[in-house]
């Protein structure tokens, strides 16, 4: 969904947050051991549910004068909960998810984008669009809980939903095919033009609903993504929103300043994060070769790009650091990996309460370098705990 409000924390870094010294040696283990680790319980995730989850299950944004909840963090946490083999923390924030966000019916309607502190100091959905990324996570969390915890309520909700997003935030655009709208309302412009967010595609998550629902859309779906990301980044940044014209193709989004930022660090997560055997993973990885050499040479990932000149500005937060380390360890840049993951240690991201965005990033980024959790080349997630 368009955030057109940043959190306190998203502001740029000095250098001085960089370590001083790189001593971090990546060494053999649980954490970077090949195959299925059996690893302990998930402290981060312990950590994240009482900084930012409420005891009747709501992911609270400290840092937003609202104290906002969103979509996607409920999508996230349900995620984290299932690779975390949490259930009772995952049927909590599907609870306040679908009494809150969804009007008690989540397999009636899509769940709002965002709750939290009105001007009048009430407390409600402040904007009841939806947004398709929290609804992509939200319904792959669901089919993916149903498979792994044997729960068919799961997998049921996961496929109604599925089917919501198919019909009311899907567009059929000339030629490309089918498309995911990032929500659906106000990101359909004149002329035939839609707005449209790479970092809402992630590929894995994708392809396992069109294998959960061959019948659906969901093939095609993954497609018409795909050939989103292969023309996106043509200076090898992807950016943060893009256009797509009937007849025409895709065009930088000038209104947007065609900036990469905040969103399209996790074009790179989910990049890294694909499995060996997706013929995707490579093309991605070496279209992300400018940003990784940028990081090279600045010791930071950039806080925001020009994806149409290159010129970047403003270091990073630590949480794109983190956002960066699958594709990092997958690039096999090892001395490079270990100065990011050192940079996000030291900075401690996970002991904070104002940096919501950050905090997700952090998950994501060191649950999957520990092997907490990986995607196969159909998407299924593989939490470490089916190793026991």
């Amino acid at each position: 969904m368009m955030r057109w409000w940043w959190p306190r924390w998203r502001r740029p870094i000095s250098r001085t947050a960089l370590p001083v010294a790189i001593v971090l040696v990546l060494t053999a283990g649980p954490a970077v051991a090949a195959g299925c680790a059996e690893l302990a319980a998930w402290p981060a995730w312990q950590q994240f549910q009482k900084r930012f989850i409420s005891t009747d299950g709501r992911v609270i944004d400290h840092g937003s004068a609202a104290h906002v909840t969103t979509s996607e963090g409920q999508a996230y946490g349900m995620l984290f909960a299932l690779i975390a083999n949490d259930p009772a923390g995952f049927e909590r924030l599907l609870d306040w998810t679908t009494n809150h966000l969804a009007r008690g019916n989540l397999d009636a309607r899509l769940p709002a984008w965002q709750w939290g502190k009105r001007a009048d100091g009430s407390w409600g959905v402040l904007d009841d669009n939806a947004a398709s990324d929290a609804d992509l996570w939200m319904a792959y969390a669901l089919t993916e809980a149903g498979r792994l915890w044997n729960r068919p309520r799961y997998a049921d909700l996961g496929r109604a939903l599925a089917a919501r997003i198919m019909h009311e935030e899907t567009a059929l655009l000339t030629p490309l095919g089918r498309v995911l709208l990032p929500g659906p309302r106000t990101f359909r412009l004149a002329n035939k033009t839609v707005r449209l967010n790479p970092s809402y595609y992630p590929i894995q998550v994708l392809r396992r609903l069109a294998k959960v629902h061959p019948t659906d859309g969901w093939n095609q779906i993954a497609q018409t993504s795909i050939s989103l990301l292969r023309q996106s980044a043509d200076q090898g940044y992807f950016p943060d929103w893009i256009l797509y014209q009937d007849h025409v193709g895709f065009l930088p989004d000038q209104e947007k300043r065609a900036i990469g930022s905040y969103d399209a660090i996790r074009v790179y997560l989910w990049a890294g994060m694909l499995d060996a055997g997706d013929p995707l993973r490579a093309e991605l990885i070496a279209k992300a070769d400018p940003i990784i050499q940028y990081v090279v040479q600045q010791g930071v990932p950039p806080l925001e790009i020009d994806t149409l000149s290159g010129a970047a500005q403003g270091y990073g937060p630590v949480g794109f650091s983190a956002a960066l380390l699958p594709i990092l360890a997958v690039y096999d840049r090892k001395p490079l990996l270990q100065q990011q993951h050192l940079r996000v240690i030291n900075a401690a991201p996970l002991e904070r309460r104002n940096n919501y965005y950050e905090q997700v990033l952090t998950l994501f980024g060191l649950g999957w370098l520990e092997r907490r959790y990986r995607f196969d080349a159909d998407g299924a997630l593989q939490p470490d705990w089916t190793c026991r």
